[in-house]
């Protein structure tokens, strides 16, 4: 399993970890502070000494490339955020499959409805259901009317 992080994350990591073994600290004692297991330490201690520094480098992340690059991703947040009638539809709802036609229709990119809600987690959104209330509600009336009113006509314990 790939650890948490970036790339770039997990070789400041493995770095830190090196300078701390030539501090003379532990292996076990630096997989502790760092939060990893002993055996990863002496396992870049080994790759260390045996092929440099250079082999403890962070490669690409595995797996196929995002379809859209992080401005296309900005620019959809973006487009999300000014609302779904902005972008042509009859209500302010987005949904994953409006999302989807937004983004065919702004990037020339295909995604699955089912792959968009993965892309806008990765975006920091998440699923939420409006609330069903009238436009017209009036909060402090119905406030009023629950103290003053229900009570008054509630059935009481055993009336």
């Amino acid at each position: 399993m790939r650890p948490f992080g970036s790339p770039e994350q997990l070789e400041r990591r493995r770095r830190r970890a090196l300078e701390m073994l030539e501090e003379g600290r532990a292996p076990v004692e630096v997989a502790r502070e760092l939060g990893v297991d002993r055996r990863s330490v002496r396992r870049w201690k080994a790759t260390a000494r045996r092929k440099g520094k250079e082999a403890i480098r962070a490669r690409p992340a595995p797996g196929r490339p995002p379809r859209l690059n992080p401005t296309q991703k900005k620019a959809l947040e973006e487009y999300l955020l000014e609302g779904a009638q902005a972008a042509g539809f009859d209500t302010d709802l987005w949904t994953l499959p409006r999302v989807a036609q937004l983004i065919v229709r702004r990037f020339g990119v295909y995604y699955h409805v089912a792959h968009v809600s993965k892309l806008l987690h990765q975006l920091g959104w998440s699923p939420q259901k409006p609330q069903r209330r009238a436009v017209e509600r009036d909060e402090e009336a119905v406030q009023t009317w629950l103290k003053k009113e229900w009570p008054r006509i509630k059935k009481k314990p055993g009336d």
